[in-house]
């Protein structure tokens, strides 16, 4: 398959490099899909207004169930944001990898 070792460590880089640029590329969508996700902030708007809502007519259990979704909604964002950073982290390190393996073809 490789006659050479200068072939295998090439291929390895190449491979190295572009499995670093799917995870970069994957790391940005996921981090700028959360940047623009209107949704999160709609349902965020909607249920402070609800809180307020229930703040204001003594609905103990409305403004309890309010704050319990927005807790979720906090943890969702930092857990999806955690995903995109850590995935941009990889593909740093995976093109760093194959940058170290070309350095080695001499």
């Amino acid at each position: 398959m490789f006659s050479t070792y200068t072939e295998f460590v090439q291929t390895m880089a190449t491979i190295l490099f572009l499995m670093g640029l799917i995870s970069l590329g994957t790391g940005i969508f996921i981090l700028t899909r959360l940047a623009i996700g209107n949704n999160v902030r709609v349902i965020a708007e909607q249920t402070a207004k609800l809180a307020q809502k229930g703040i204001a007519e003594d609905v103990a259990g409305l403004v309890g169930n309010a704050s319990a979704l927005l807790n979720a909604l906090n943890q969702m964002v930092r857990s999806s944001s955690g995903i995109g950073i850590i995935l941009v982290g990889i593909s740093f390190a995976l093109i760093a990898a194959s940058y170290g393996l070309v350095l080695q073809i001499k």
